[in-house]
């Protein structure tokens, strides 16, 4: 026992001492140290946002892998296609590549066993093949060249046999094949034996796909050293015509006639308007250089080729421009021959006076001989080389 002031203190009254006095600490340091509760609070909340945090890692993780993956997945679908278009090209060019590299080593032989295989017939051999387009309603104009520049009955055979010149008027069937339209043609054919029919169905704007045809179903029947195509209301000058040619005959791939670059006619409802001027660059551009369409000669490879990849050339509104494009890729020679674009008299008949007499003759202004019809003779009285012309060229 504790004593005080000589007095001695019970235990009893000291453990009650202590006892309040803890209890007296533990009520003052909850009302002087109000931030107590605020420690815990905090405490929660920092925990709290540790856990939200790790959540959001957590899930940011997640879905980087996934879009890594996906990234990945979808990489390789784009390599796979980019390969694959890859090597469709690359297998396309090949197919093209053996097949212009067999007929230019087999040449005629190749050409005729194919012919032979499916049509049982073989290659004509000529120098040239002059197609000439024409139409149902056409007749007149073929009258007018009959009478003029182009020979019929037997000296348009004398003239295939002993020049090699064939000349065919070029047209294909109606939208009802057999009717009175084909019927016409057929009566016209058995006078005159002079078309080449082709399978197509005839129209304006079936143009560039009437000329690939006439093409590829002149290469498949003529082994000839140029394919020609001109209107039927364009005089031209024989004797001029294949003598021009001659001078090219050992030049590969040539292009010729009157080469030009007129401007992309983009508005709708004009004459040529070109629905996909926009392949052409901005409005106002020109096309690329190619022959005027009233004639225009190609070298036998150049319309091999077109037969060979007829079904792949694509065909825009304009033939002479359908063609230009399948040719402007390729290693071509283009002769830009103005002879083969003079006007029609006074033009073609002062350079006939001077000696410059013209391959062919027409008016710009109409595309052909204006009226051609009832002026087609004047022009071949006026511009015309002479009938024997032809018959003396040495081919």
């Amino acid at each position: 026992m504790l004593k005080m002031r000589g007095k001695s203190v019970p235990g009893k009254i000291i453990l009650t001492l202590c006892i309040a006095s803890f209890l007296a600490g533990t009520l003052f340091t909850r009302h002087t140290w109000p931030y107590a509760p605020l420690l815990n609070e905090v405490h929660f909340k920092n925990h709290e946002q540790k856990m939200s945090l790790l959540s959001s890692k957590e899930c940011d993780r997640k879905r980087k892998l996934v879009e890594d993956n996906s990234g990945d997945i979808m990489g390789e679908v784009a390599k796979t296609h980019q390969a694959i278009q890859s090597l469709d090209k690359t297998i396309s060019t090949l197919e093209m590549e053996l097949e212009v590299a067999r007929v230019s080593l087999l040449g005629p032989k190749f050409m005729s066993e194919r012919m032979e295989a499916s049509n049982k017939t073989s290659l004509q051999k000529a120098f040239v093949v002059i197609g000439i387009n024409t139409a149902f309603s056409s007749k007149k104009r073929r009258d007018s060249l009959r009478e003029t520049w182009m020979p019929t009955g037997a000296k348009l055979n004398k003239l295939e046999k002993e020049k090699g010149i064939i000349i065919r008027f070029v047209i294909g069937h109606s939208a009802t094949p057999g009717g009175v339209l084909d019927q016409a043609i057929d009566m016209e054919e058995e006078k005159y034996q002079d078309f080449l029919r082709l399978n197509h169905v005839e129209g304006y704007h079936e143009l560039s796909t009437k000329t690939q045809l006439y093409f590829s179903t002149a290469v498949s029947i003529w082994d000839a050293e140029f394919y020609v195509k001109v209107d039927d209301d364009v005089h031209v000058n024989l004797g001029m015509l294949v003598t021009e040619l001659a001078r090219y005959r050992s030049k590969p791939r040539t292009y010729i006639g009157c080469m030009k670059s007129g401007p992309v006619l983009f508005q709708k409802g004009v004459r040529y308007h070109e629905p996909e001027y926009w392949k052409f660059g901005e409005e106002g551009n020109k096309y690329f250089r190619h022959a005027t369409g009233q004639i225009y000669a190609i070298s036998k490879d150049l319309a091999t080729y077109i037969s060979i990849n007829s079904g792949i050339l694509h065909r825009y509104a304009n033939e002479d421009v359908s063609l230009g494009s399948w040719l402007i890729g390729l290693d071509v020679q283009h002769i830009d021959d103005r002879s083969m674009c003079c006007g029609t008299p006074p033009d073609c008949e002062w350079k006939k006076q001077v000696g410059n007499v013209c391959v062919a003759s027409f008016d710009w202004s109409c595309s052909g001989i204006c009226k051609s019809v009832e002026r087609m003779k004047f022009v071949h009285n006026s511009c015309g080389e002479g009938d024997g012309v032809v018959w003396n060229v040495d081919l």
